[in-house]
């Protein structure tokens, strides 16, 4: 280091009490301080009500673009697709007297980032109750990212099948894609920057209903 900078870089820290006797040191004071800028802001852009209107309009589309209603069948992404459509599936029986069959699909053992997970992903049961030859698909999930989840997804269901036809349902989705995939029904587009992170919360879960975009900031 020049010694001119080393001078000036040791005032500053003899300033704020971090040198002495040519050491530096950093106390769990300063690091708790540094951590206190970040700060969570969080927006709510749909509540309950918003969302309840969001999937009925999403069941009538997909009740309306189906070829054959009588294919349909509806397979949520865990954990916040399950719930999701599940409640499809209530409303395309309310509306339309129409049973259509629910599975699960869970995409863990699919996915392409395992390398870069901290954490072992949680594996959950894969439920398809029905044969998926010559079905109508619609895979739900709660968000639709960067679509590797859809890939995932996508992978797994044809390790059971081959459907006749496959297309996507997301209550949320929030762009930044990385695959061409695109969802064919939506609940709610919604623009956002690639490092927030928008939140679902359902009535089944977490006891309420709502979407939450999460956005972090220096304070």
């Amino acid at each position: 280091m020049f010694p001119r900078l080393a001078l000036v870089n040791q005032a500053l820290l003899v300033r704020h009490g971090r040198w002495k006797h040519g050491a530096f040191f950093f106390s769990l004071h300063d690091m708790a301080e540094n951590s206190m800028n970040v700060q969570a802001h969080h927006h709510l852009v749909m509540e309950s009500d918003a969302m309840s209107r969001a999937l009925e309009r999403m069941a009538r589309e997909i009740y309306q673009e189906a070829d054959d209603p009588s294919l349909l069948a509806l397979v949520g992404i865990h954990t916040g697709g399950v719930f999701l459509a599940r409640r499809l599936g209530h409303i395309l029986k309310n509306l339309y007297g129409l049973s259509v069959p629910i599975g699960t699909l869970d995409i863990n053992l699919y996915r392409d980032d395992w390398s870069r997970l901290h954490t072992q992903p949680k594996v959950r049961a894969t439920v398809l109750p029905f044969s998926l030859e010559d079905k109508d698909i619609v895979l739900v999930d709660d968000v639709l990212f960067t679509g590797r989840t859809i890939r995932a997804a996508l992978d797994a269901l044809m390790d059971y099948g081959r459907p006749k036809r496959v297309r996507v349902a997301a209550l949320v989705d929030r762009g930044h894609r990385e695959l061409p995939i695109c969802a064919h029904f939506v609940g709610l587009e919604l623009k956002t920057r690639s490092d927030e992170q928008v939140n679902v919360f359902l009535q089944e879960k977490d006891g309420a209903d709502k979407v939450v975009l999460e956005c972090r900031s220096a304070a």
